[in-house]
C-alpha cells in the first residue's frame, strides 16, 4: 500500500499532476518531513529548526545585522525578529548597537550558544545522513545540484540563503 501522502497528494507514480507540480509537492513535504524530524531533535533543548537555521546563519556571517540574517535565511525581517527575540531569551544571541553606525543593531552569537552548537553537530550530522540514506552518494549529489538549480531559478529577485 502506498504511503498515505502518495494518495492525499497525487504523488504516486500514476500522478495526474504535470511534472513541476509534482515535483513541487514532493519538495514540500519532504521540506516538511525534514524540518518536523529536526524540530523533534532539537525539542528536548527548547529550539526549532528556524531557530537553528538562524544561528547557523549568524555563526556563518559573523555579526550581521537582522535583514542581513532575515535574508541569508530567506525569511521576512519579521519572522527573523520573532526567531531573535527567542534566542536572545533562551542567551544563545546577544543583539549589540553595531560600532559604525548606532542606529543599526547586530546580531552576535553567546559563547553558551557556540558551546551548545559545538556538542550538537556530530549527532545531527548522524541523524541527517540518516535520513538520506535511501540514496547513494552520487544521487545524493546529483540531487544537491538539482536543488542548487531550483532555489537559484527561483530566487525571484530574493538573496540565496
Amino acid at each position: 500500500m502506498p504511503p498515505p501522502e502518495q494518495t492525499l497528494f497525487d504523488l504516486g507514480p500514476d500522478s495526474q499532476l504535470t511534472p513541476p507540480v509534482r515535483a513541487f509537492r514532493l519538495a514540500l513535504l519532504l521540506g516538511q518531513r525534514l524540518r518536523y524530524l529536526m524540530d523533534d531533535r532539537l525539542r528536548a533543548d527548547g529550539l526549532t529548526t528556524q531557530q537553528a537555521a538562524l544561528l547557523t546563519a549568524v555563526r556563518a556571517l559573523g555579526t550581521p545585522a537582522l535583514t542581513e540574517a532575515a535574508a541569508a535565511m530567506g525569511t521576512t525581517h519579521q519572522n527573523a525578529a520573532q526567531l531573535v527575540a527567542a534566542l536572545e531569551r533562551k542567551g544563545m544571541l546577544r543583539i549589540e548597537p553595531d560600532p559604525a553606525d548606532k542606529r543599526r543593531r547586530r546580531l552576535v552569537p553567546t559563547e553558551a550558544g557556540a558551546r551548545y552548537w559545538a556538542e550538537r553537530d556530530t549527532g545531527d550530522e548522524a541523524a541527517v545522513a540518516e535520513w538520506f540514506a535511501a540514496l547513494t552518494p552520487a544521487e545524493l549529489a546529483t540531487w544537491s545540484a538539482l536543488s542548487q538549480r531550483i532555489l537559484a531559478g527561483s530566487s525571484s529577485g530574493l538573496p540565496l540563503p
